[in-house]
């Protein structure tokens, strides 16, 4: 099976207002193949949310080997990753980053302008559809719930066609209901695209729900060495 995502000796630190820095991520591998949906359980302050931003590009490891479908993120420069990200990955956000002078969708199609550069109507409107908004497409996200607001973030990060979908606790801020339509939106959505995820969460039950599970704690030794 084709890796899409391939890990390698990953460090990032961060420096302290008081001088120094605090290392909060020394992963010597993870490896997500093509389609695999997988969920990384984290506790708070654990270094989710760092890790898939150095995936996506958004933040440089000060060590290590990041390879999606085969390119090596670290050699790119900061154009070059955020080209690449638009063409490749999808990222649903916790609080979502809706715009909120845009429909949803606009939200959506603006989605797709980051990585062709076209905007396709159908596909957005399509996605809408399959997130269950058909009937949303023109409201703003002041206009929509919590749930609903979550749900174009889904279709937003679908609408570039990726080939890694990372979803960072994607279920935080719904109500439990909501956060079983999330998930299964976000399964049967990228199983029918044959797209790979990597979700992290701190909640057990929400991750049980994927085919499969790792622990953070278990392959980030800065945080064995913090104990």
């Amino acid at each position: 099976m084709k890796v899409m995502l391939q890990i390698t000796n990953l460090v990032k630190s961060f420096p302290q207002p008081e001088g120094g820095s605090i290392k909060v991520l020394d992963v010597p591998n993870l490896q997500v193949n093509e389609g695999e949906h997988v969920a990384l359980i984290g506790q708070s302050g654990g270094g989710k949310t760092t890790l898939l931003h150095l995936i996506a590009g958004l933040l440089t490891p000060d060590e290590g080997s990041i390879q999606i479908n085969g390119i090596e993120l670290t050699k790119l420069s900061e154009q070059g990753r955020d080209r690449f990200r638009a063409g490749t990955i999808g990222y649903v956000f916790q609080t979502f980053n809706l715009l909120p002078a845009f429909t949803a969708l606009e939200n959506v199609r603006l989605g797709m302008t980051f990585g062709s550069g076209v905007a396709e109507s159908e596909r957005a409107i399509d996605l809408l559809e399959r997130v269950g908004l058909g009937d949303r497409a023109h409201y703003r996200p002041r206009q929509l719930s919590v749930g609903q607001q979550q749900r174009v973030a889904i279709a937003r990060a679908m609408a570039g066609k990726p080939r890694i979908l990372l979803a960072d606790e994607p279920t935080a801020n719904v109500d439990p209901k909501s956060a079983e339509t999330v998930l299964e939106l976000i399964r049967e959505t990228c199983a029918e695209e044959k797209v790979a995820i990597l979700m992290v969460t701190h909640d057990l039950q929400i991750a049980s729900q994927f085919e499969r599970v790792d622990q953070l704690d278990e392959i980030n030794q800065a945080v064995e060495r913090s104990r």
